[in-house]
């Protein structure tokens, strides 16, 4: 990497930074009507770029996107929908699309007619497997969702009945749950044609056998032993064709050039990703804490910049899109950055700001450039902040974009809470006055700055891409968000107990010893009772095929 020699910090004009009250004004405008969790290329993640670009222009802010505008375009896959052309007959007779029966978002696009075979709940436990005598080979697989009353503690998702079936050797499964998807978003997908079906649709597939679901979910009941059987006279064909739809989203960029001859052709950004998770699981996710208050901050930094007058260096505020899909829109920033980040002296990141804990603020990041840490410890003084500085620059939010295209970053972060990736995240809940104080330490470090020498900082085998919630051993993955069951792993650290398992970014995580993940929450609970040194057994999906290994856990620094 190209070492960049340091500059003697020139003062420009005095900024008085963002105030409580505009703070989290903003913060309610981001969270409030229509924005719906401001997922990226959805109608609130629009709304809440276009507000954001509204913002920057009355802040007197110049453009710095493409053709004169603030918005930086790129695509994202956001979505599934049903095709023409999918259905699903028993023994010739069409189920209703959306009433009967539905399809599942990573179900192979591909039609299979073929006998259907009753495989109880799907499950395999010790003593029990509803898998074992039964030959589901080239057949279609009818599961019962849940678990049988005698093994009510054996958790089971439905990403791990997907899989089984699979390695059963069934050509598709079908899951009998009143319950049937959404198609809305991305969805973990297993190389078998699936789909849910209603307890109705279910007993009329079983007519022509003589029984129904109750009389088979009774009989496993009362033996507390699978009951699992091919279905005499029961065929089926499904025909499943999904379109995966690419929408456009943004990030937002504004920028004010600098004024010192010497000093204007470099930059420093202040970054922020604006998106949340939209509506998931039914539920408007607001996520005041996850981003909100990180926008908040990066919009008050640009007006109190701009009403101060040009400073020495080009200051870039740019507002990103899509970092909860996997850091899409600073990947695409820095492809074609507003400032070539050649002459990026600093990218500051603030993710999760808004819940101040005894004062207390993590700045990771502080070795990626020469100078930095004692940059970062005088303006922490000078602002009366308790900053815990990590040294490390890697971690799952937007500077690893930058610090991996050679720019020294900062990211500033109040910590995990419970109500991380929940509905509960609320503006009600922001500590504004805690993001005021975060806001004038950002400001002040961007007055104060030399220009920093990158640092190539070695990869840690003991990072943190987790929040913060307790847990005391470290996996090495972050999480993103999926619509269906399994945790889709955005990264994963090199030289971590999972990369050393063969874990990859991409990957979906399904299973930790006996726990099915759904959800980061998941993790973090699987996690939770183990300690440094266990060896723990993981089941994972890679491109459709499902994959066990072992890893052994670190310590978190």
């Amino acid at each position: 990497m190209l070492l960049l020699a340091a500059t003697v910090a020139v003062a420009g004009p005095a900024v008085a930074p963002p105030t409580e009250g505009e703070l989290k004004a903003t913060v309610e405008a981001l969270t409030g009507p229509g924005m719906d969790g401001r997922r990226s290329g959805t109608a609130g993640g629009d709304l809440a770029a276009e507000r954001i670009a509204e913002w920057l222009k009355t802040a007197g802010l110049q453009p710095a996107g493409e053709r004169g505008s603030f918005f930086q375009s790129f695509v994202v896959a956001t979505a599934t929908r049903v095709a023409p052309g999918t259905a699903f007959a028993i023994n010739g007779r069409m189920l209703d699309l959306g009433r009967d029966w539905a399809p599942h978002g990573g179900s192979l696009r591909e039609t299979v007619a073929a006998e259907v075979v009753f495989v109880g709940y799907g499950l395999s436990a010790p003593g029990y497997d509803d898998w074992a005598g039964v030959d589901v080979r080239n057949r279609i697989a009818l599961v019962l969702d849940g678990a049988p009353p005698h093994l009510a503690g054996v958790a089971a998702s439905r990403l791990e009945k997907l899989v089984a079936a699979r390695r059963a050797g069934a050509r598709a499964l079908l899951l009998v749950s009143d319950t049937l998807p959404s198609l809305g978003g991305t969805a973990a997908a297993v190389r078998l044609v699936s789909g849910t079906v209603t307890r109705a649709a279910a007993d009329a597939l079983l007519a022509p056998a003589g029984t129904t679901l109750a009389q088979l979910a009774d009989t496993i009941t009362q033996r507390r032993a699978p009951a699992s059987a091919v279905l005499p006279g029961v065929r089926a064909e499904i025909r499943v064709a999904l379109e995966v739809a690419d929408r456009n989203a943004v990030n937002v960029v504004g920028i004010l050039p600098g004024a010192d001859p010497a000093l204007a052709e470099e930059a420093v950004v202040f970054g922020a990703h604006y998106d949340h998770l939209g509506l998931t699981g039914g539920a408007v996710h607001p996520g005041a804490d996850d981003n909100a208050s990180g926008t908040a901050v990066v919009v008050g930094l640009a007006r109190a910049f701009a009403a101060a007058g040009p400073q020495p260096r080009t200051l870039v505020f740019a507002l990103f899109g899509a970092e909860e899909l996997g850091l899409v829109g600073s990947a695409r920033y820095v492809k074609s950055p507003s400032v070539p980040l050649a002459r990026t002296a600093l990218m500051v990141n603030f993710d999760m700001v808004g819940r101040l804990r005894d004062g207390k603020l993590t700045v990771g990041g502080v070795e990626s450039g020469r100078g930095l840490r004692d940059t970062v410890s005088d303006a922490a003084r000078a602002t009366g902040v308790k900053a815990t500085l990590r040294d490390s620059p890697y971690g799952p939010s937007d500077h690893s974009s930058f610090y991996g295209a050679g720019a020294p970053v900062l990211f500033f972060h109040t910590g995990g809470h419970a109500d991380y990736h929940r509905p509960s995240d609320t503006a009600d809940k922001i500590d504004a006055a805690g993001m005021a104080r975060i806001a004038a330490l950002g400001a002040n470090i961007a007055e104060r700055l030399a220009r920093p020498a990158y640092v190539a900082v070695p990869r840690p085998t003991r990072e943190r891409p987790e929040p913060s919630v307790g847990a005391r051993v470290f996996l090495g993955v972050g999480g993103g968000v999926s619509e269906s069951d399994g945790l889709p792993l955005s990264q994963v650290v090199a030289g971590s107990g999972a990369a050393k398992a063969g874990l990859r970014d991409g990957d979906v995580l399904v299973r930790l010893g006996d726990r099915p993940i759904n959800a980061f929450d998941d993790l973090l609970a699987a996690l939770r009772d183990r300690k440094p040194g266990d060896e723990v057994r993981l089941l994972y999906l890679r491109d459709g095929i499902d994959h066990e290994t072992l890893a052994t856990l670190g310590t978190r620094p």
